[in-house]
C-alpha cells in the first residue's frame, strides 16, 4: 500500500494560481462470471436486508392469496346462486318482478359520463402495462444492468413510445363500444396521443427549468428535450393513430343485452355504499401488494442504492394485476347488486385509487428517509412522485376496468332476459 505519512504535504493558497492534477489507473482483468451475475456480490453484502425483503414478500404474497381466494369464493358462490335463481324464475315464470343486478340489465352497458376520458385513460394504462412487462422481461434476462440507470430509463422511454399502438387500439375499441361513431376516431386518437404524454412532458419540462435555474449538472440539455419531442411526434403519435384506426376498423364487441332508451334512476344508498368510499377502500388491497417493493424501488431512486431484484418485481407485478382485477370485479358486483349501473368509472377508480396511497407513502418516505435542502429539491421530489402516482393509477385502473367489463359481459350473458 501507499504510506501517506511519507508523502510531502501540499499547501494551497487561494490567492495563487496553482492547479492540482488528479490521476488514476485502471487495470482490466478477465472474469469468468457472466455480465448479468456480476452484481450478485454487492447484493450478498446486504444479506440482512435481503432476509427482510424475502420475509416481507412472502408475507404479502400469503395475505394477498388468502384475500384473493376469499373474494373469488364469495363471488363464485354468490353469482352461481343468483344466476340459478334468475334462470329458474325466468323458466317457471312464477315471479315477474326482477331484483338485484338483473334489474339494471337495460342500463349496465350505457355510455358513461366523460366516456372519451375513460377510453383514453384505459388506453394509456395499457400502454404503461405493456411497457412495464417488456422492461421487466429484459431486466430478468439480464439485458439491463443496475449500474446503468440511464440505460434502464432510455429503454423504458423507448418502449413507452413503441407501445403507443396499444394505447390507440384500446382507446379506439372502447370508444366504438360506447357510441359507435366512426367519425370520432381521429379526435380520440389525438387525445390519446397528447393528453397524458403531454401532461408528463409538461411536468418534466417545468421541473427541468428549476434545475436549470439552479445551474445544476443534472439538468437535461435542450438537445435531449428536442430528441424527446422528435420521438414523441415522429414515432409515438403515428403509432397511436395506427392503433386507433385498427381498433375502429374492427367490428364492435357484441353485448349480451340491449341498452334501454331511458336511463334508470339510481336509488339512494347509505354513505358506506357511496362510490367514493368503496373506491377508496378498494385501493388499499393493490397498494398492499406493492408497498414492500415500493420501499426498495424508492430507496434505489432517492437513496442511490442498487436494485437488482427484478424477479421479485415481476412477481409483485403479477400479484398486482390479479389483485386489481379481483377488487374491481368485487366492487362492480356490489354496486350492481345495489342497483347502481354506473360501474364503468367505479371499476376504474376502485383500483386506480391505490395511487393515492402510493403518493401518501411517498410523503412518509420523504419525511423519514430524505433530508433535502432547498425548495427546488423538495419540488422535484413532489413533482416526480406525483407523476409516478398518476402513471400507477392509469395502469391499475385500466386493469380493473377491462376485467370488470368482461365480468359484466359474462354474467349478463348467463341469464335469460325477456
Amino acid at each position: 500500500g501507499c504510506d501517506i505519512k511519507a508523502l510531502p504535504g501540499l499547501n494551497l493558497d487561494e490567492l495563487t494560481d496553482e492547479s492540482v492534477t488528479f490521476t488514476y489507473d485502471v487495470v482490466w482483468s478477465w472474469s469468468d462470471v457472466r455480465w448479468a451475475s456480476r452484481w450478485d456480490n454487492y447484493l450478498q453484502m446486504r444479506s440482512g436486508l435481503g432476509k427482510i425483503h424475502w420475509f416481507a414478500i412472502l408475507n404479502s404474497l400469503m395475505i394477498l392469496l388468502f384475500l384473493s381466494g376469499m373474494v373469488a369464493m364469495i363471488l363464485l358462490r354468490t353469482l352461481h346462486r343468483d344466476i340459478a335463481k334468475y334462470n329458474e324464475l325466468a323458466t317457471a315464470e312464477e315471479v315477474r318482478e326482477e331484483s338485484g343486478w338483473k334489474l339494471v340489465h337495460g342500463d349496465v352497458f350505457r355510455t358513461p359520463e366523460y366516456s372519451a376520458i375513460l377510453a383514453v385513460s384505459v388506453g394509456s394504462g395499457m400502454q404503461l402495462l405493456c411497457m412495464s412487462i417488456l422492461t421487466l422481461i429484459f431486466a430478468v434476462l439480464g439485458l439491463l444492468s443496475p449500474a446503468r440507470r440511464g440505460g434502464l430509463l432510455q429503454t423504458m422511454m423507448l418502449l413507452f413510445t413503441l407501445m403507443g399502438v396499444f394505447a390507440g387500439y384500446v382507446a379506439g375499441r372502447m370508444i366504438k363500444l360506447f357510441d359507435g361513431d366512426a367519425s370520432r376516431w381521429k379526435s380520440i386518437s389525438l387525445l390519446t396521443a397528447f393528453l397524458y404524454p403531454g401532461l408528463f412532458f409538461l411536468v418534466f419540462f417545468l421541473l427541468n427549468l428549476f434545475i436549470w435555474g439552479e445551474k445544476s449538472s443534472g439538468a437535461v440539455p435542450f438537445t435531449t428535450m428536442f430528441a424527446l419531442l422528435v420521438l414523441w411526434f415522429g414515432v409515438s403519435v403515428p403509432l397511436v393513430l395506427l392503433g386507433s384506426h385498427a381498433g375502429f376498423r374492427k367490428e364492435p364487441i357484441e353485448l349480451p343485452v340491449l341498452v334501454s332508451k331511458l336511463p334508470r334512476e339510481v336509488p339512494e344508498h347509505p354513505w358506506f355504499v357511496h362510490p367514493a368510499f368503496t373506491c377508496l377502500l378498494g385501493g388499499v388491497l393493490p397498494f398492499g401488494a406493492v408497498f414492500t417493493e415500493l420501499f426498495f424501488i424508492m430507496a434505489s431512486i432517492w437513496l442511490h442504492q442498487f436494485y437488482y431484484l427484478f424477479g421479485f418485481l415481476a412477481l409483485v407485478l403479477v400479484i398486482l394485476l390479479v389483485t386489481c382485477a379481483e377488487i374491481s370485479i368485487a366492487m362492480t358486483y356490489f354496486h350492481l347488486t345495489a342497483e347502481d349501473h354506473r360501474w364503468w368509472w367505479i371499476s376504474f377508480s376502485a383500483s386506480a385509487s391505490s395511487a393515492i396511497y402510493v403518493f401518501l407513502y411517498s410523503i412518509l418516505f420523504f419525511s423519514n428517509n430524505l433530508h433535502l435542502q432547498g425548495f427546488v429539491g423538495k419540488l422535484l421530489y413532489i413533482g416526480y412522485m406525483s407523476t409516478a402516482s398518476v402513471m400507477f393509477s392509469l395502469l391499475t385502473g385500466s386493469i380493473g376496468c377491462i376485467s370488470s367489463f368482461f365480468f359484466v359481459r359474462v354474467i349478463y350473458g348467463s341469464i335469460k332476459i325477456d
